[in-house]
């Protein structure tokens, strides 16, 4: 569905895009993590027709993006870190009036006007003045203005950002929800709603991609985590003899009370956790729990942006088209 290839976008003499390259396939959602000013609205809007890069080629939907941006953009919905949207229309007006702009039918504007109202749990606002609502109302009509054109795909540029907890939950849920019809793209420099709510990850740093794939791909090289609680000495654990399980490529362990240890361990399969867990059983460990452990995607987001020399070539951790 969508293609980049060595996209470049520099603003005098700085480079806010430097060499991007990435494929997205139909259906999916990926986010564009990192930090402020790593090139992720650049790129959107290179995506979207807004910008035309200095050099490079896009192509979404098989249409050249850099040759005809206008009708990339007709496949499009966009909703950019700030919602265009006039505070003194009702929501309603609003999304017909988004609606007209891009194209829906005169018969049809009224019924998909009530569809994305729902879509985006907007019926009980729907003839409130949009300079009345909430921020997380105004991004929720912002959404439903990206879409009611039905595009077949959608780019949200931080659409989590300044959201409370409660509307981030509903936010995720919107998000997600969009997969079934759309292609959706959105950036985010917030971790745990990347995670939880993309497919595919993409992670920008000084205008390059360092490292592309899901959550679990990009967290040290796809490997697991787990910590098991056992009863045993840690002065075996400190021998070193657990590191010799293959597959093992890191064990920590805390003492407790009780004469109890916490061991967490990184490894490459289930296969070596059942392994790993046996070498304890006949080390003498007596085992209490075994519990998988959520990613650590900050720590590799962190190692990246800070320790990661974007000239250096290699970077890319999946795939190997950026």
């Amino acid at each position: 569905m969508i293609e980049a290839a060595d996209i470049y976008k520099h603003y005098g003499a700085r480079a806010a895009l430097d060499g991007v390259s990435f494929r997205i396939a139909a259906g999916e959602v990926v986010g564009f993590l990192g930090l402020n000013g790593a090139g992720k609205t650049t790129m959107l809007k290179v995506l979207c027709g807004l910008l035309l890069p200095s050099a490079g080629q896009v192509r979404v939907f098989d249409v050249d993006g850099v040759k005809d941006p206008l009708a990339l953009r007709k496949n499009i919905g966009f909703l950019p870190d700030r919602a265009p949207l006039y505070g003194d229309m009702t929501v309603r007006a609003m999304l017909s009036y988004a609606g007209r702009l891009n194209g829906v039918d005169g018969k049809r504007i009224h019924g998909r006007v009530a569809e994305v109202l729902a879509l985006a749990s907007l019926e009980n606002v729907a003839d409130d003045l949009i300079e009345t609502l909430s921020h997380g109302y105004r991004q929720r009509v912002g959404i439903a203005q990206a879409i009611v054109h039905e595009p077949r795909l959608v780019v949200l540029d931080e659409p989590i950002s300044g959201l409370d907890p409660a509307q981030i939950v509903a936010m995720r849920g919107l998000i997600r929800g969009l997969k079934e019809k759309h292609t959706v793209l959105l950036s985010s420099h917030i971790l745990g709603e990347i995670s939880q709510t993309c497919d595919r990850i993409l992670v920008l740093h000084a205008g390059r991609i360092v490292a592309q794939g899901s959550e679990n791909e990009l967290t040290v090289g796809g490997q697991k985590r787990a910590e098991i609680m056992a009863r045993g000495s840690l002065a075996d654990v400190e021998k070193g003899e657990l590191l010799r399980v293959p597959g093992v490529t890191d064990v920590e362990a805390l003492p407790l009370e009780d004469g109890l240890i916490r061991l967490r361990a990184r490894f490459a399969s289930n296969e070596v956790r059942e392994g790993l867990v046996r070498s304890l059983v006949q080390a003498g460990f007596g085992i209490r729990t075994v519990n998988d452990l959520e990613s650590d995607l900050e720590a590799v987001f962190l190692k990246l942006t800070r320790t990661v020399n974007p000239a250096e070539p290699g970077l890319t951790q999946k795939g190997g088209e950026a």
